[in-house]
């Protein structure tokens, strides 16, 4: 049995004091099978959204949200856009979205469902130690499976274990060796909240996300947290 931490750093609260990062624990996962259930309620949530999305999606308040905390860290929104806006968009065109598998398409049909970035992944040996946090020197990025490595500036928000970075930009980019494949047993999602999102919207979409993992892909819950600046750590035994 070993133990999964997940940790969010007090400088990311300092700059971001009603930041909350809803965080769940899945072991013993199916994610092989297709179903056009789940595929039903993507296209539910794209439609949704094209309803409640009529502008211009950057001036959406979820949205712009994101937009203003690129901005703190340096990042250029227009350029490095979060994960629930490159989402949008696509949807938008409208484009509908394809088919990855059932649990990177639950992450995603919960990102347009509540309009906030959702992302999965998953545990292995060398993941089980987690921090989102500002950069430090040491930190790399894989952006594609097999190719080179980067280096990150300092100041940047991101999802990492030990030096190796998981996501950048806070939620832009997984590094290529974090996808969630059909073989993929134990995963961590993680739902976030900056306002207008509330804390009730974030338990909302862990309790769906629960739900929909134990319907689609099976498996366990081992834990689930919403951090905040008050909780910002949990702890999970992975058996």
């Amino acid at each position: 049995m070993s133990t999964f931490t997940y940790t969010v750093s007090p400088a990311v609260f300092k700059d971001h004091p009603s930041y909350r990062r809803g965080v769940v624990v899945f072991q013993d996962l199916d994610n092989s099978k297709p179903n056009p259930e789940l595929t039903e309620l993507l296209r539910t949530s794209e439609a949704a959204l094209r309803t409640r999305i009529t502008g211009n999606p950057a001036e959406f308040p979820q949205i712009a949200a994101w937009r203003d905390a690129y901005r703190l860290f340096g990042a250029k929104p227009s350029e490095h856009r979060s994960s629930i806006e490159a989402l949008s968009r696509r949807v938008l065109k409208p484009d509908n979205l394809p088919d990855i598998n059932p649990l990177v398409d639950i992450g995603n049909l919960l990102s347009l469902r509540y309009i906030l970035p959702a992302g999965v992944h998953p545990i292995g040996p060398q993941s089980t130690q987690i921090a989102l946090r500002k950069t430090a020197e040491t930190d790399r990025f894989l952006p594609d499976a097999g190719g080179n490595v980067e280096s990150i500036a300092p100041g940047e928000i991101v999802l990492a274990a030990g030096s190796r970075v998981l996501t950048r930009r806070w939620t832009w980019r997984q590094a290529g060796d974090t996808r969630t494949l059909s073989e993929t047993r134990c995963v961590f999602f993680d739902v976030d909240g900056l306002p207008p999102v509330s804390q009730g919207d974030v338990e909302a979409a862990v309790a769906d996300l629960i739900e929909l993992v134990g319907l689609y892909c099976g498996g366990r819950c081992l834990g689930h947290s919403v951090l905040d600046a008050q909780h910002p750590t949990m702890t999970v035994q992975l058996s």
